[in-house]
């Protein structure tokens, strides 16, 4: 590649990650101009069937959203109805861990077979595409988003009722590649108690109204804690703001979590399929009514 091939590829890039899809604000005459919003859809495996899509989202790091996506897949298998789980979270992926998933994924001529859970749950998720699992993906933007959208391409999904979609926080590079290239049917946003979270919140319930993805409802983790000892009910990071917000925005507060050290145990040991409560009903039977 010559200098000036390179500066072209460059800018290319530049452009696509700068790009937000709005025409209507940008002069560049690239490929996506005048295309529909169903022009962005990639295709599906030709051997693959899913039939709901529902992505985990949150507007900030580390409020849970793996827990909720791990827990929700366990729900539904539970409930006699095949889950998946596409880990979107390309630099942190957590998925394969939370179920003891060790090794690398295989393929044959016709695509990429994902790894499967002691209940058999599909998974894929880059960790399982590396033979050093600890090995840092240091990419920019438009690669990790390629990725992603070959999670649904080029992996043959067999017979999935529901796939939960694991996205990194925020509104950027992945939930826009998930909400344009995927057949999304709704968006579960994970929160928590902290006051800042509304501002967050209402970031991600506005990028999907952008985007016309629903959202089934909300979900606040470390909502509270309940002493062993006597019951009660302790709220470390003060009042929740959930209802509120929820009520803000015409929204359902599916579950409140508590902080729950089982959660941590059984992640930690990759037995996130043994948990035992009932938390996660609510929003198991919102997903079911889809």
């Amino acid at each position: 590649m010559d200098t000036n091939q390179y500066n072209d590829a460059e800018r290319a890039e530049e452009q696509a990650e700068a790009c937000t899809h709005d025409c209507s604000t940008c002069s560049a005459n690239c490929s996506s101009r005048g295309a529909n919003p169903e022009d962005f859809r990639v295709a599906l495996h030709e051997l693959s069937s899913v039939k709901k899509v529902i992505g985990v989202v949150s507007g900030k790091g580390g409020v849970g959203k793996s827990l909720v996506s791990a827990m929700m897949a366990v729900s539904m298998q539970r409930r006699g109805l095949h889950s998946a789980i596409l880990d979107a979270d390309v630099t942190g992926p957590s998925i394969p861990n939370m179920f003891g998933i060790k090794g690398v994924a295989t393929a044959d001529e016709f695509g990429i077979i994902p790894m499967r859970t002691k209940t058999g749950i599909d998974v894929i998720s880059a960790n399982v595409l590396l033979e050093d699992a600890g090995a840092p993906i240091v990419w920019r933007g438009a690669m990790i988003s390629n990725l992603v959208q070959q999670f649904w391409s080029q992996v043959i999904w067999k017979d999935v009722d529901y796939m939960f979609v694991d996205m990194p926080p925020g509104t950027g590079d992945v939930p826009l590649t998930v909400f344009q290239s995927l057949p999304v049917d709704g968006i579960i946003i994970v929160t928590s108690p902290q006051e800042l979270v509304s501002m967050i919140v209402g970031k991600a319930v506005r990028m999907a109204e952008l985007m016309n993805i629903p959202i089934i409802g909300l979900v606040e983790n470390m909502s509270y804690l309940k002493c062993p000892d006597c019951g009660k009910e302790i709220r470390p990071f003060g009042d929740s703001h959930i209802d509120s917000i929820a009520e803000s925005h015409g929204l359902q507060v599916l579950a409140k979590l508590p902080i729950n050290p089982e959660f941590a145990k059984v992640c930690d040991a990759g037995l996130v399929e043994l948990f035992e409560g009932d938390y996660f009903e609510p929003v198991a039977d919102a997903i079911e009514k889809l």
